[in-house]
């Protein structure tokens, strides 16, 4: 590597690069070994990065202000060290220490030992690689050597007889002691700046420190540093075997040597120690974790199959002495970050050291002069210049004429149409899924119940066209009006304030950011942090004073302490590069990573989409035999470089590659318009492009062409590439032609005006001051684009782009991240017909794989997907040079195993879209597209629909570019992928695969800022998926220490891993169209959210109104209460107006008679129809199922441990009730919390009662009646939280649940009271519940009476209220009736939503309460009129929500059979009691449409299954005869009775149909008998009110298990039709026999035997018997 300087040791990626080499040379089939490891020996000149100058104090004399190096070297006399009165500046070290103002380097001198030691901490370079120095342990005195000074002696180190010893002590693993190099001996302009090279004859003490890199705090304080390396000390020992170092080694060599330990013992040496360098780094290397064996298995391995330490070490020499100077080259260079060597060019154009390069460029290949060459041709061609289009090179017309020239407008802009595709749809819904996940984890870390609104922010790396580029996107998406965010006009211009770039004025930004997530709490906020993996430093790695800008700007607001514990903010990092997010330190979960999505099968993708073309298609489209490939190698340029790289040792090879592309870029110029004998000069890969660059605008009147991309990461290049082709291209007279564009992310595109206006004619409706913000608005430009800046950063190119030059990025892009995000440059959205259109044979399903020849690539096929935002396409739609250069052969197929191709299918054709965005309007608007809806996608879309190959499919094929229409498309563009141009070791990395779906790319480290945890680990198999791929990095890689997740440690004492709980990770490849599936995410959570707070009640009008005249007795509008004098004067109405009653029989009154049937027969439907529903907002009143969490509820909702489940007590409950003739046990289950509200004996804590209060309790933070909710079938879904309906107050909350339920509700409602029903009504409906409820709360009345008494209380005193509702209550409102206006319309109704708190306190205060037996309210619909609050107070049915008053209603009972209208029938028996029902009408009740649970009909089966593919039993089937051979059901007698009577009323009552005039008459019963039947309802109580009967002829007659009161005297007393029919029901065949004897029905009615009948159960479930007849 030329002697001139000292070689030095880096010890950063020492193992790493050691490890690495080794493998890749065991594995490289060449006879030289891939160069991948030479760290051990760096040239400093290739190096050196302060060029700052110097500054130093001496703080031996105190004199200050040094402004040069050598001037600070004479005062401190290096040169003369025999000077006494010098000594005193030669006890100090030499330290340069970093400040954040300036970047030049101060150097002080502190005290330490003169014996040259050089220290590299961890992760540390030696000088040479960094600016400078820092300040260490051992500069500071506090070594590893317990704080004293790091070597032995304090003398200065002179040339003379010492005998030494290496003595390695080592303090920590893998670092190294190393001596600082010797001075040149002929020196270039002095050293550099800052470089500690002493002169010959002494050995100053400078710890040649690599910064910790990134890891120092902000300011220059001197930072404790890891332990230090045990340093070696040489020391003076016995004199052994010796070797002595020649005194002239230094001088001679100019080299100090690097002596590696390597195995056994070293040898002494003897002489001028201080000149060579002992150093542990190899022998560390091989140090490698003790590996258990479950680990060694894992990796195939037993511990004897481990090399020994001597026998890497052998083979790693070996290796070393085998690699040539060019590789060692390469590999030097791959040593450095990017920013070092991007510092080092710098340098190297700063510093004038390109000069001879320079110069050696100022000739053209011929030899002439190429500035001379370049005026001579500008004079000849005189002012005209080349015609811009539709012309030749060789017409020319004058630059005012050029300028005017206009272009045929062509209306092909896919961005300005927006739609969102399936994969894009999937993978939000995939993140959407996730975050509901997160939710539900039960870790409480995010509450999606809490949020009414989203709100987002889009954090983007430093690139003025990504910015620009987002922000279009968010504004076609529309997201910000959506989201409710912005208004529809001023969404434009504010879109700028939800995307942000990391530059130095974020921090304010993000402030105001974070204000907003402050101030808004029911608000959940979405940090988007887009291109996540680029500059994930650490805000205290300490390298702002390399001029890093963006230098952990994404640590400081990603991983800031407000983000990590805002609780409504999801943080989304989005990268198609995640390696670096995901290491055994990362935030992010693995369960919490939301990947592309990716397909098994290629057949299921819609026939009219695009397909993904990224890495895996390029590597293996090397395989398709197409005669000029989209991934290229140009062996002549590489040749070219290495016949360069030799003569110019001392440059780093992209300066010289970069110099090499812009001759070679110039001189095709030349050799294509004036100068042909150029030709053979230039690589023909660089004459073709070239060649089509600047052909393709001439063919037409379009004007439009090709867009190449040379990649140049240096800035300072860049700049200089421009410059020279504009100048090549303006002298040449190609200004007009095409443009040249730096893209630097630092800056706004910079485009020519007459190419803006050219731009604006092809896109048509542009506004004046329209300019080009993003490379995808340069679509159809001819155009040269020099893409410069450290990374690529996910900018969006145009379908034009067509040649991507990437013959720069070489030996530096050796990490998997660095060299693929290159590549991703290029990847896009392909038409498929490209792949596998009619005029080309390439089979992607893999089927025709024995008839296609195949290579060995049989398992390969193409990445299918289909999102990329559209602008990412690479259609073109100028016309390409040569056609047979994109030939194609189909000899290789595709196998359809592959994992990653990305399509969903989409179902039917008429969902998919164009195929092209190329296409006319017509051809796009072909299939319906999906909503326009998220990412500029375009009619992009990706597909992979196969073909069969024609007979002829191994020859090669042609590929046409745009401009050759393939045959049967309709003049379709169809537009191969750009062509990417490879340095040859990039090509050798990314041209390899050979089977599986990853490249070999992929087996490189993943990323510069991470390391590999150990270097023996399994391979990265081939075949993995992303995910699996996340998982193997989170196991084999560790951040460095400058890496912001560092210092996210696992816990050391348990090994578990500490992740962000709102932290999210979307990843996939490269323009695969994240940014629209992040987009459309935000929309669909947003939605959720709304969904969560919305619910669906029912809005149904009421039925059986009858508004014509009001028999009701005039209220005043307006009261609170009803009055009980007048409203006690008002008829009952018997009608039931509730609408989920409208396919039930009607209740017969007077008015019903009336009624023309017609009417009727039309609004009555016998389909069972689909209820009206409509979507309302929860409000702050609702009451909430399980999925609601809030602060405020959560105690009342939870319990806060496991052990308290425990805390709640089983307490039986008996009494005797004489419906049922028997004693009944009930159980409560009560939680501590709640055993207040109930009295237990003194002695063993038995239940005696649960406490009432008193009629006279007036307490305005309690509502007095208990209330009971039976649920079923609704542990979850039932809305029994109650706690924001009651306004948080106290109350008495009952579940009511079936035996076999009580588990679950238990578990999911740990605090409610349970009251368990007895096992024998697992079975039972709803009117079991409602009895027992009633039943139980009368004997509990008693009971505190009898408590109350005894303390002085009245026995009327206590309150007789119960509350009984569904759980289906969702929200309560107020009516009333606004002013009317002076129109003659109908007043308004003002409603408003309020708590039931309020809604039962005013209930309860109705004025004399006790005297009303049922108090409800009427149900809400959104067709509420003034009408129906004109009477404030109705007489009638109430349903759902009721106060029962249990001691008025004491005789009335529910009938606990009852599977259906047990509130009609319960209503009616009390009405004819007469006892008062009051509903309140201007109170309304929501109820929620809850779609599980409730009263649900059983499943009807027969009770022994024959075979599971019976039909379905009808209701008839319901019964049969008694004794009959009939099936038998398992369904209890009473429900199958209820079914068939609704079904059976043509049977069993046919003069009732639709003859509302005669009604069946049913005595003591109310039950459904078909809605086309009208019942009227008779109590046989004495006294009791009834409807009036006169004169009115029945249809039929209905007895259903009649008691005592039902006689033969009250039948007498009604009139029946001739052919009535009459219908009997009891319990047993026995009683059904007493029965008719008892009532002498047999006197009036006919009765044949084949009419009896039983319900269809088998006899130990009790049947119940009928028997139907005729009137006679």
């Amino acid at each position: 590597m030329g002697n001139s300087y000292a070689g030095q040791l880096k010890s950063a990626r020492f193992e790493e690069a050691l490890h690495n080499s080794i493998e890749a040379s065991l594995r490289c089939s060449s006879v030289v070994p891939r160069p991948i490891f030479s760290q051990l020996y760096l040239d400093p000149d290739q190096h050196p990065f302060s060029s700052a100058g110097f500054s130093g104090n001496c703080i031996g004399c105190g004199e200050r202000g040094f402004r040069y190096f050598t001037e600070f070297s004479n005062h401190i006399n290096l040169k003369l060290t025999t000077q006494p009165k010098k000594q005193k500046h030669l006890k100090y070290y030499l330290v340069k220490c970093r400040s954040r103002q300036s970047s030049a380097s101060c150097h002080s001198v502190k005290p330490n030992s003169s014996v040259s030691s050089t220290v590299t901490p961890e992760n540390g370079t030696t000088n040479g690689y960094k600016s400078g120095f820092t300040q260490t342990d051992a500069a500071n005195g506090n070594s590893s050597h317990g704080g004293k000074s790091s070597a032995s002696s304090s003398t200065p180190a002179r040339p003379g007889n010492y005998s030494l010893s290496p003595r390695p002590s080592y303090a920590a693993g893998d670092q190294a002691t190393m001596f600082t190099s010797g001075p040149p001996k002929k020196r270039h302009r002095g050293w550099y700046p800052g470089s500690p090279v002493p002169q010959p004859g002494l050995v100053v003490p400078v710890p040649a420190v690599r910064p910790l890199s990134r890891t120092e705090p902000l300011l220059s304080a001197p930072v404790p540093q890891t332990p230090l390396t045990g340093i070696l000390q040489p020391r003076p020992i016995p004199a052994g075997e010796t070797v002595i170092v020649p005194e002239n080694l230094l001088s001679n060599s100019g080299v100090r040597p690097v002596i590696l330990i390597g195995y056994g013992t070293l040898p002494y040496f003897y002489g001028n120690v201080g000149d060579i360098v002992v150093s542990p780094l190899l022998v560390n290397c091989y140090k490698n974790p003790q590996l258990e064996n479950k680990d060694l298995e894992q990796l195939g391995l037993t511990g004897s199959q481990l090399l020994s330490v001597e026998n890497m070490i052998l083979l790693t020499i070996q290796y070393l002495v085998r690699l040539g100077q060019h590789q060692s080259r390469a590999l030097a260079e791959s040593m450095l970050t990017t920013s070092e060597f991007l510092k080092e060019i710098s340098y190297e154009l700063i510093t004038g050291k390109v000069s001879f390069l320079a110069s050696h460029f100022k000739t053209t290949s011929l030899g002439d002069d190429l500035d001379k060459l370049l005026e001579k041709m500008q004079q000849r061609r005189g002012d005209s210049v080349v015609t811009p289009f539709n012309g030749d090179l060789n017409e020319c017309v004058s630059p005012q004429e050029a300028a005017a020239m206009i272009p045929t407008q062509s209306l092909d802009l896919d961005n300005e149409t927006f739609q969102i595709y399936q994969p894009q749809l999937t993978v939000a819904r995939k993140l959407l899924s996730q975050v509901c996940a997160i939710a539900d984890s039960g870790s409480q870390s995010l509450d999606l119940g809490h949020f009414s609104k989203v709100d987002f922010i889009i954090i983007v790396p430093r690139s003025e066209v990504l910015v620009q580029q987002t922000l279009q996107r968010v504004r076609q998406s529309g997201v910000l009006v959506d989201l409710g965010l912005e208004e529809n006009g001023t969404a434009h211009q504010r879109a700028e304030k939800y995307v942000v770039r990391l530059d130095n004025e974020i921090q304010t930004k993000f402030e105001v950011f974070m204000r907003r997530v402050k101030q808004n709490p029911y608000t959940l906020f979405v940090l988007v942090h887009d291109n996540s993996h680029v500059e994930l430093t650490s805000v205290i790695s300490g390298s702002l004073s390399h001029g890093e800008p963006s230098h952990g700007l994404a640590d400081r607001v990603i991983n800031c302490r407000e983000v990590l514990e805002a609780f409504n903010l999801l943080v989304l990092q989005v990268s198609s590069f995640p390696y670096t997010l995901q290491t055994q330190q990362s935030r992010i979960s693995s369960s919490n990573e939301v990947h592309w999505i990716q397909l098994d099968t290629l057949e299921d993708v819609g026939c009219e989409e695009k397909l993904y073309f990224g890495l895996n298609e390029y590597s293996k489209s090397l395989q398709w035999g197409i005669t000029s490939p989209l991934l290229r190698c140009d062996e002549t340029f590489e040749k070219m470089v290495t016949t360069l790289l030799e003569r110019y040792p001392r440059l780093h090879s992209m300066v010289v590659r970069c110099y090499l592309l812009i001759q070679q870029y110039s001189e095709a110029l030349m050799a294509l318009t004036t100068m042909a004998s150029l030709r053979d000069h230039s690589t023909p890969e660089t004459l073709s492009i070239m060649d089509d660059l600047i052909s393709s605008p001439g063919k037409n009147r379009s004007g439009r062409g090709h867009m190449l991309i040379i990649r140049v990461p240096s800035v300072q290049l860049a700049m200089l590439a421009k410059e020279r082709l504009q100048e090549v291209r303006d002298k040449l007279g190609l200004q007009y032609r095409f443009e040249i564009i730096l893209g630097n992310p630092a800056s706004e595109l910079n485009v020519a005006t007459h190419f803006v206006a050219r731009l604006k004619t092809w896109r048509g409706n542009e506004p004046e001051e329209w300019i080009p913000r993003t490379y995808q608005d340069l679509e159809g430009l001819p155009c040269i684009v020099i893409l410069t800046g450290k990374d690529p950063l996910g900018e969006t190119f145009p379908r034009s782009l067509k040649y991507c030059d990437l013959r720069l990025i070489d030996s530096s892009y050796l990490t998997r991240t660095a060299l693929e995000q290159e590549v991703g440059l290029a990847c896009c959205y392909v038409s498929k017909e490209v792949i596998r259109g009619p005029t080309v044979a390439l089979d992607l399903s893999g089927k025709e794989q024995e008839r296609a020849a195949v290579s060995e690539n049989d398992s390969d096929e193409l990445l299918i997907d289909l999102e990329r935002p559209q602008s990412n396409s690479s259609a073109v739609t100028g016309t390409s040079g040569s056609i047979m250069e994109n030939g194609v052969s189909s000899s290789s197929t595709a196998d359809k195993s592959q994992k990653q191709s990305l399509t969903p299918s989409f179902q039917s054709p008429a969902t998919s879209v164009g195929l092209d965005e190329g296409v006319s309007a017509g051809i796009a608007g072909a299939g319906e597209a999906l909503k326009q809806e998220c990412d500029s996608l375009g009619p992009q879309m990706a597909s992979s629909t196969t073909s069969k190959p024609s007979s002829s499919s191994s020859g090669p094929r042609t590929l046409p570019w745009p401009g050759q229409p393939i045959r049967g498309c309709k003049g379709l563009h169809a537009a191969l992928p750009p062509i990417v141009i490879l340095s040859k070791a990039a090509y050798s990395l990314l041209g390899s695969q050979k089977g599986g779906k990853l490249p070999s790319s992929s087996s490189l480290l993943p990323h510069a800022d991470v390391a590999w945890v150990s270097s023996l680990r399994p391979l990265l198999h081939k075949d993995m998926s992303s995910e699996e791929q996340s998982l193997y990095y989170r196991q084999w890689t560790s951040a460095r220490q400058h890496h912001a997740d560092y210092s996210n440690q696992p816990d050391l004492a348990s090994g578990t891993r500490t992740f962000h709980p709102r932290r999210l990770l979307l990843t996939g490849p490269p323009q695969v169209g994240k940014t629209g599936s992040y987009l459309q995410f935000l929309r669909i959570l947003f939605r959720m959210l709304i969904r969560l707070l919305e619910v669906d009640v029912y809005d149904e009008e009421e039925i059986n109104a009858d508004h014509s005249e009001s028999s009701e007795v005039s209220q005043s509008e307006g009261e609170p209460w009803p009055d009980i004098e007048s409203f006690s004067k008002m008829p009952f109405d018997v009608s039931v107006h509730d609408p989920k009653y409208s396919l039930m029989s009607l209740v017969y009154t007077e008015k019903l008679a009336g009624v023309k049937q017609e009417v009727i027969k039309q609004s009555k439907v016998e389909e069972p129809r689909k209820r009206e529903t409509v979507s309302m907002m929860l409000t702050k009143y609702a009451a909430y199922n399980t999925f609601h969490h809030c602060e405020q509820c959560h105690q009342y909702m939870d319990f806060t441990s496991a052990s308290q489940m425990s805390d709640s007590t089983l307490h039986a409950f008996t009494f005797s009730s004489s419906m049922l003739g028997e004693e009944v046990q009930l159980y409560f289950i009560i939680p501590k919390s709640k055993e207040s509200h109930f009295v237990f004996s003194k002695q063993g804590k038995h239940l005696e009662s649960m406490r009432l209060p008193l009629v006279s309790d007036k307490n305005l933070n309690a509502v007095k009646s208990p209330i009971f909710t039976p649920s079923s079938g609704r542990h979850e879904h039932g809305l029994l939280n109650l706690f924001h309906a009651m306004e948080g107050i106290s109350h008495l909350h009952l579940l009511v649940v079936k035996e076999y339920e009580m588990p679950l509700y238990r578990k999911y409602w740990p605090n409610h009271i349970m009251l368990v029903l007895p096992g024998m009504f697992n079975n039972a409906g709803v009117g079991a519940a409602r009895f027992l409820i009633k039943e139980l709360s009368y004997h509990n009345l008693e009971l505190e009476r009898n408590r109350l008494e005894e303390l002085g209380v009245k026995r009327q005193c206590v309150w007789p209220f119960i509350v009984v509702m569904d759980d289906s209550c969702v929200l309560w409102n107020i009516h009333s009736i606004q002013e009317q206006t002076s129109q003659p319309m109908e007043a308004g109704i003002s409603s408003k939503n309020v708590s039931l708190k309020s809604v039962l306190q005013h209930i309860e205060a109705t004025p004399k309460i006790v005297h009303y037996a049922l108090l409800g309210i009427q149900k809400w619909s959104s067709k509420l009129t003034s009408q129906n609050l004109k009477a404030p107070f109705s007489r009638c049915h109430v349903h759902d929500f009721i106060l029962l008053n249990i001691d008025l209603t004491q005789n009335v009972q529910y009938d606990f059979n009852r599977y259906f209208c047990e509130d009609v029938d319960f209503n009616l028996r009390t009405n004819s009691s007469g006892l008062l029902i009051c509903r309140f009408n201007n109170f309304s009740l929501m109820k929620k449409h809850i779609q599980v649970g409730g009263q649900r009909d059983f499943i009807i089966k027969p009770k022994i299954m024959v075979s599971e593919s019976l039909a379905p039993i009808l209701p008839l089937q319901y019964i049969c005869a008694p004794d009959s051979e009939h099936t038998l059901l398992a369904a209890p007698a009473q429900f199958l009775l209820e079914k068939f009577l609704q079904h059976a009323s043509y049977k069993l009552f046919p003069k009732a149909i639709r003859n509302f005039k005669s009604p069946v008459l049913a005595i003591d019963c109310y039950l459904n008998i078909g809605p086309e039947v009208a019942i009227c309802y008779i109590s046989s109580r004495p006294h009791s009110n009834n409807v009036n009967c006169e004169g009115v002829f029945f249809s039929g007659l209905l007895l259903y298990l009649c008691d005592s009161f039902v006689g033969a005297d009250l039948l007498k007393k009604f009139k029946f039709l001739k052919g009535a029919t009459l219908c009997v029901i009891c319990q047993d065949r026995s009683s059904l026999r007493q029965t008719i004897v008892r009532l002498e029905l047999e006197d009036e009615w006919q009765f044949r035997l084949r009419d009896e009948f039983q319900t269809a159960n088998s006899s130990d479930d009790k049947p119940l018997y009928f028997l139907t007849g005729r009137h006679v």
